[in-house]
């Protein structure tokens, strides 16, 4: 505890001291925790501008993990705002590259053999992050055909890095929590824990080549988006291999122009198959900005990076397919439905209300020209307006609405005149058709009745695990008293401490700032 007290008032100086409290409403907080902002605010230096460039430059300051930390929240705008999402997008993720011999010794020790054995040559560092960098290969294989390799190798010590930070961010939720309830609609600590799974997965390369697999499966029949694949032979827990992509990044127009390719049909191609990822497979690249998609020379889009991945239940694609085609065709009522159905807005709520309240935001778009819409503003709004009716957040849909917000704007910087719910209508009717039509229903009738059948399966089973709970809290509900007691006591001993921790690192960063 007193570990994290110390690199907890480092943190809260660092981010008062580079301006990242600004972000903060005081409005929401209780007495004791706006003069322990105000006492923050002290601490900023001088004309550090405004938005999320401050936060920015304290998360950059405060290493890796918190710029990991950083690109987290930009995909959670219901935390953060969808400003501050945006201007959080722009964290960058590069710091030097390790050495050479270093990333050498690296593969051998994943793979247990010297690098000149498993590759014909291997590159410098090509580009570097806080995790990892990504050097270029050759390989011969075993019928005399010559590939080209991207191996990314993961950072040494990252893993410890990572995990003394997350100690810090969990202790520091903790506090937040403990001091002010209220803050607690912002979900401090499952945000932590998110990020915390987010960053496991993203340090395990096996579990990567795996979401490359799996998109790859998913997109093996489109002809307008691919994948590469990885190499699993030279594929490890702290190496990825996979196919080298030789192509022009999205964000540069002009080479895309000059290389004869159709910046439109582009452009139709990122919406599209985002949309056929998230609807039709369910799992779709939650980090779709444009240096991590290609054109390569035939004119088929690319995507790399699969450290960030998204995925939706049936529910939630039916969900989203029929709110997308609701607003296509102005058929609020249904929208509204949908939202019921799922379970989304409580019961208690009026359909009819909440369709007016859609409509208010369906209308204004159908007055514009369809190049003026954005289909990400109109689900912004829409999450908007589900808060005044009780509509739980849901990680997944807001993960999809924010790489919706980015998709959006690689398609629009393509093609600026971009139709972007005619571009929607073949995906979402089609997957309508699908799956809510005749064949759709009688599928859905068959999983049923397996779950039904497990169901009857497991009875004999659940019947005696309810007999020997029953018996146990028959055996121990003389106890419950002194337990909820000595919770009780617990709880305000916490408490007391997360206070006093609090006032700690007040004081630790009053301390650094005057030395």
């Amino acid at each position: 505890m007193l570990r994290s007290l110390v690199r907890g008032a480092h943190v809260g100086f660092v981010l008062a001291r580079e301006g990242g409290l600004s972000l903060v409403d005081s409005r929401d907080l209780p007495p004791h925790l706006r003069f322990a902002l105000r006492v923050g605010r002290m601490l900023e230096r001088r004309g550090l501008g405004t938005g999320a460039a401050p936060l920015q430059r304290a998360l950059t300051r405060l290493g890796p993990s918190y710029v990991k930390f950083g690109q987290f929240l930009a995909t959670r705008p219901d935390i953060v705002g969808m400003h501050a999402a945006r201007d959080l997008e722009t964290l960058q993720d590069r710091v030097p590259p390790f050495p050479q011999e270093v990333a050498l010794q690296v593969v051998e020790a994943a793979f247990g053999k010297p690098v000149s054995s498993l590759f014909v040559s291997f590159s410098p560092p090509i580009a570097a992050a806080s995790i990892a960098q990504v050097h270029k290969a050759h390989v011969i294989d075993p019928d005399g055909a010559a590939r080209v390799l991207a191996v990314k190798i993961m950072r040494p010590g990252v893993r410890e890095r990572f995990q003394r930070d997350l100690e810090v961010m969990r202790f520091l939720a903790r506090i937040v929590h403990a001091l002010s309830p209220e803050a607690e609609r912002l979900r401090p600590r499952e945000v932590v824990e998110i990020l915390a799974r987010s960053v496991t997965m993203e340090m395990d390369f096996r579990l990567e080549a795996a979401a490359m697999s799996e998109l790859a499966h998913n997109t093996k029949d489109d002809a307008d988006f691919r994948v590469p694949r990885p190499d699993w032979e030279l594929t490890a827990r702290d190496v990825l291999s996979s196919e080298w992509i030789e192509g022009i990044r999205l964000n540069d127009r002009a080479a895309i122009v000059a290389a004869g390719h159709d910046p439109r049909a582009l452009g139709r191609a990122v919406i599209q198959s985002f949309l056929r990822h998230a609807i039709r497979d369910g799992f779709f690249h939650a980090d779709m900005h444009p240096g991590n998609l290609f054109v390569d020379p035939t004119g088929t889009l690319v995507a790399v990076d699969f450290g960030i991945m998204g995925r939706l239940g049936h529910p939630e694609r039916r969900f989203l397919a029929e709110i997308l085609l609701g607003f296509i065709l102005r058929d609020y009522k249904r929208v509204a439905q949908v939202h019921f159905e799922a379970g989304y807005v409580p019961a208690h709520h009026s359909v009819d209300d909440f369709a007016q309240a859609i409509r208010a935001i369906g209308e204004p778009i159908h007055q514009r020209r369809a190049d003026e819409i954005s289909m990400a503003k109109v689900l912004t709004l829409l999450f908007d307006i589900t808060a005044l009716f009780d509509m739980r957040t849901r990680t997944e849909l807001v993960m999809l609405q924010k790489t919706m917000v980015v998709v959006e704007g690689v398609a629009r910087s393509l093609d600026p005149q971009l139709d972007m719910w005619t571009g929607a209508e073949p995906v979402v009717r089609s997957w309508i058709a699908r799956n809510l039509g005749p064949l759709g229903r009688i599928e859905g009738v068959g999983r049923a009745a397996l779950t039904l059948t497990d169901v009857i399966s497991d009875l004999p089973d659940l019947a005696q695990r309810l007999r020997r709970i029953l018996v146990r809290l028959d055996e121990s509900g003389t106890g419950n008293a002194d337990r909820l007691d000595a919770f009780a006591r617990a709880t305000r001993r916490r408490a007391i401490w997360s206070t006093l921790a609090l006032w700690g690192i007040a004081v630790g960063a009053l301390v650094m700032a005057f030395r």
